[in-house]
């Protein structure tokens, strides 16, 4: 079906999970029992959460990814289709796990995580369905799937179909080897500096340049973003907001903040 024009369609690669929220009035320091004022499941996953973004901008949203065999796989799915992400290419691995957080949030937003990357999910890639990329504007790629990200990205490239590397944290190696096929890397602030031992931004972004032919950033949560740019580096503060959740947010700004100032 032809699309209308203005809008682009962009296949999103990775993680979906179903988070368990829970909403407190601060989260405690220590091991303790807290009252929770508010419970609810919802649907998270870096690359299932920038789907249903690209979605609700009035674009088409293509979601591939594994779930398990279980009812997170059913509501995840439901979810996106709700939203308006097609899931034709997700495997549901039998006997699998699918993916988790329990989230904590406080009254200012910020959360506690615990996160089940799930289990008996098959890593093999091959039954992903390449060939509609050519009817893509773009891949967007995360970590959490490394097998399917690499084999996405690579037949992305052979295309010359532009591709994002959403960078959490993870193996060195592993970032390495999909940042070197990406055409755009853009690393949350912990994960570049454990990528290349260096907390400043520019000489971070300058070592991680070195694994790739393409575009490097990183986003510093409260602090903004910077990137380089035909090799000049640049930097874009923040908006301000007031933070209600900060989950699928990406980098949590007093965190971040606070550990990675020198970055700015």
């Amino acid at each position: 079906a032809l699309m209308p024009s203005g809008t682009v369609k962009i296949i999103c690669l990775g993680a979906a999970v179903v988070d368990r929220v829970y909403k407190v009035d601060a989260i405690p320091a220590t091991p303790q029992k807290v009252q929770a004022h508010d419970c609810r499941d919802r649907c998270g996953g870096i690359a299932a959460t920038a789907a249903v973004a690209i979605a609700h901008l009035g674009h088409v949203a293509v979601f591939w990814g594994r779930l398990g065999d279980d009812a997170s796989a059913a509501l995840l799915l439901a979810a996106l289709g709700q939203h308006g992400v097609a899931t034709g290419a997700v495997r549901r691995s039998h006997g699998g796990k699918t993916p988790s957080a329990a989230v904590i949030v406080d009254a200012q937003g910020e959360r506690l995580l615990a996160v089940f990357p799930g289990s008996g999910l098959e890593d093999d890639p091959h039954w992903l369905p390449l060939g509609d990329l050519a009817g893509a504007d773009a891949l967007l790629v995360d970590t959490r799937w490394p097998q399917g990200a690499l084999h996405a990205l690579r037949a992305a490239r052979s295309r010359g179909l532009p591709s994002v590397l959403d960078a959490d944290l993870g193996d060195p190696a592993l970032l390495a080897s999909l940042a070197g096929q990406a055409g755009h890397s853009i690393f949350s602030a912990p994960a570049l500096q454990r990528f290349t031992g260096l907390s400043d931004a520019e000489a971070g972004l300058r070592a991680a340049q070195d694994c790739t032919s393409g575009l490097v950033g990183v986003t510093l949560g409260a602090a903004g973003a910077c990137w380089l740019e035909h090799g000049e580096f640049r930097y874009q503060p923040a908006f301000s907001v007031i933070a209600r959740d900060t989950t699928g947010a990406g980098d949590r700004s007093e965190e971040h903040t606070s550990e990675l100032q020198s970055l700015t």
